[in-house]
């Protein structure tokens, strides 16, 4: 004789009204601890302990802010220093579309875009015939890179400095003074913010 052992499911309990209550307490209470609370505690804690990060990093010119010490901006007047490609759209440095360029190194248009690069460098300074640094043809992962490696502002040293009828060698001090290095050399590598090296640079026109 066979035997069948047919399964059995146990029955949805329902939620009764005395289980309502508790639940909807601790789903108000770890939304307002989560949500407002802890967020909260954390801003005015990193307001005081470091104002300057907890308010974007900005940087002020003349009482105004003009930038920030995190993002990049665009420059091509050969005038002043020019930073990393950015791949970021609708617009170079745009920090809310932060992102690469996602192409490949067999992609043409990656070759094309570092061309274009390539060439707007030399016609910028004709005489210069030294190899182009790297991070000067190619965007960041993030598209918002605000700095340029040593190379890229030694690169561009003679061109700046004769635009703007300064002494190569004050300019090199200018570089040298705005190169930020890591606590630890294995964590980076050294590098120039762009966008206060050319206030560095206007601040010295000015006077």
């Amino acid at each position: 004789m066979n035997t069948q052992v047919q399964s059995q499911q146990p029955s949805p309990v329902p939620v009764q009204g005395g289980l309502l209550r508790p639940m909807m307490v601790v789903f108000v209470g770890l939304s307002l601890v989560t949500g407002l609370l802890y967020p909260g505690v954390i801003t005015a804690i990193s307001k005081a302990v470091f104002p300057h990060q907890a308010g974007g990093s900005l940087i002020e010119k003349d009482g105004k802010a003009v930038g920030s010490e995190l993002i990049g901006q665009p420059f091509s007047d050969p005038k002043y220093f020019w930073g990393r490609l950015s791949a970021t759209a609708p617009m170079p440095y745009n920090p809310t579309a932060s992102a690469g360029s996602n192409l490949g190194p067999t992609n043409p248009a990656l070759t094309d875009a570092a061309r274009a690069r390539i060439d707007a460098l030399r016609a910028a300074d004709p005489g210069n015939q030294a190899p182009v640094p790297v991070d000067l043809v190619t965007a960041s992962g993030s598209g918002l890179d605000p700095h340029i490696s040593p190379a890229a502002a030694e690169y561009q040293t003679a061109r700046v400095a004769r635009l703007r009828g300064m002494p190569i060698e004050q300019v090199k001090q200018l570089i040298a003074a705005n190169t930020e290095t890591p606590l630890i050399s294995v964590l980076g590598d050294p590098g120039i913010n762009v966008l206060k090296l050319n206030l560095a640079l206007d601040a010295i026109a000015q006077k």
